[in-house]
Parts: C-alpha cells; structure tokens; sequence
C-alpha cells in the first residue's frame, strides 16, 4: 500500500514568515509537518503556501489523493480578504469539496467558517496569547472524538485576535472559554467533516515565545508587557521550560500543567484527528 500522505497548508505569506524567522521562530507549517511524521510515521508531508503569489496549489483531483490536510495559524485576517487570503478560503472549499478529512488550527478554524458560510471578527475582548485557561468542552465535545483522553478542563498554549463571530451551517460547538465561545468545533459541508481550535495544540513552548518576540511592541502597546525586557525575559523563560519541562519552579510560575507539559496530551486533538478522521478515510479510498 502506499505511504500515507498528508498536506499541511500554511496560513502565513512570505513576510509573515520572515518576522517569525527573524524572531528566532520557525514558519508554523515546519514545526507542523515535523508532528505529523511523528505522529504518523513514515507518512510523506507536502507543505503549499496558498498565501504567496504564484504558488502552486494542487487541483481538485490531486486533494482527493491526499490521506489528509491541516491548515497552519496565521497573521493575516480573514475579513479583511484580498490576494493573500482568497486563495486560502479557495482553497479551504476545495479541500472540503474533495471529502479528504481537514483539521485547522487557530487560523484554520477561521477559514474552515468563513468557507463553509460563517463569519469572523476582532475579538472584542482582545487578544488571547501564550495560554487559553479553562477552555471547557460542552455537552457535544464531551463526547467527541477529538478529545478522547482529554480533560473536560483544560489550558492550551494559543495566539490570536479574531474568533468565530457566526458558526457555519452544519457546525457542532465543542469547547468555549471566557475569551471565546467558540474554542473548537466540528464543521459538516455537504460530504465533508472538519475539525478544529482556536488554540494552538501543535504550538510547542518554544514557537508561543518565538511568537511573543514577533509581536513585540504590539503585545507591549496592549498592556501585556511593560516594556521589552520583561517580554524578552517572559519568552526566555518558556524557552527554558520547552528545554526542560522538568524545572518546577517555572512550569509553577508560569501555570503549566501535565496538559500542556506533556506532549501527548497537548498534541491529544491532532492524534485523535489521525486516528479517527484520516485513518479511516485511507481505509475507505483502499490505501490499506
């Protein structure tokens, strides 16, 4: 049978990726692809950039050859819409027209609304960055496959300004917290299924401080920091957590639990989405 295959979407254009490279960080479809040929080994991982001009982006017919496809968290915002981000809810459709299992993070969750007919919004609440506290599944995630083996309570590391203003036909709720009512869900469009968060649950410590360092002034202009230092020093410690999660004392300061800490738990929605959305799919397209 053939390997698995697998696209990972990126959500960022060429500059946005720059300010994360250039922040000490990695573009979110590299430390994206790396989780999906660990979680699914020996599984080829294609990454396109829908937001760059000119990228080559596979056709229908070569979605469908896809075993599944993850959309990355991004910069851009969906309602402002223009050549950076209609090519990615172009995009979003056809994946969903082609019936492979789709899982989006953050910004895919967006998309994955804005392409199936909801919409999305600034937040008016602000920003939510470096941890989502006390997201709470509702009665439908309580039972959904995506978080099998996960807390009802839990603390995700997250980034993002916008949020799900008006859910999508054919979308079933599966956590919320005080930022944002919706934190996941699942989205039917005709044939298709997506799930996704608001979160960022492939994010390891590291990429949230490279984060933190790619926002600077801004994150400091919103009151989360006072000044550079403290952002700076802020981020070095998470760097020394992901380092070593075994230093108590800032795993303390810092709030962080097994859910966060432990990989297999943070990762828990993704492994799920393998188990559950892309294992059986291949199966039903003969791959094994």
């Amino acid at each position: 049978m053939p390997a698995p295959r697998l696209l990972v979407i990126e959500g960022n254009n060429a500059d946005g990726r720059a300010l994360l490279k250039a922040a000490g960080g990695r573009a979110p479809s590299e430390g994206y692809a790396e989780l999906l040929r660990e979680l699914l080994p020996k599984a080829a991982v294609d990454v396109c950039y829908p937001a760059d001009p000119g990228a080559n982006l596979p056709d229908s017919a070569g979605l469908e050859s896809y075993d599944g496809a993850v959309i990355t968290g991004s910069a851009l915002h969906v309602y402002q819409r223009g050549p950076h981000v209609d090519p990615q809810i172009e995009l979003t459709r056809a994946v969903l027209a082609a019936g492979t299992p789709l899982f989006g993070s953050c910004w895919g969750l967006q998309l994955i609304t804005v392409a199936a007919g909801g919409s999305v919004r600034r937040n008016p609440k602000g920003r939510e960055i470096g941890f989502g506290r006390r997201i709470r599944l509702t009665a439908a995630g309580r039972g959904h496959p995506m978080y099998a083996g996960k807390d009802e309570v839990f603390n995700s590391v997250t980034v993002h300004l916008d949020e799900v203003e008006t859910a999508a036909p054919g979308t079933q709720v599966l956590s919320s917290n005080l930022m944002s009512t919706v934190q996941s869900a699942e989205v039917r469009y005709g044939q298709a299924v997506a799930w996704g968060v608001q979160y960022h649950p492939e994010y390891t410590l590291a990429d949230i401080a490279a984060t933190l360092r790619r926002y600077g002034k801004t994150l400091i202009d919103e009151g989360f920091f006072p000044d550079e230092v403290n952002l700076l020093a802020y981020s070095k410690e998470l760097d020394a957590v992901h380092a070593d999660p075994g230093i108590k004392w800032l795993a303390w300061r810092h709030a962080l639990d097994q859910m966060i800490l432990d990989k297999a738990i943070r990762v828990k929605e993704i492994s799920n989405w393998i188990v559950h959305q892309v294992q059986p799919t291949r199966a039903q397209r003969g791959r094994q």
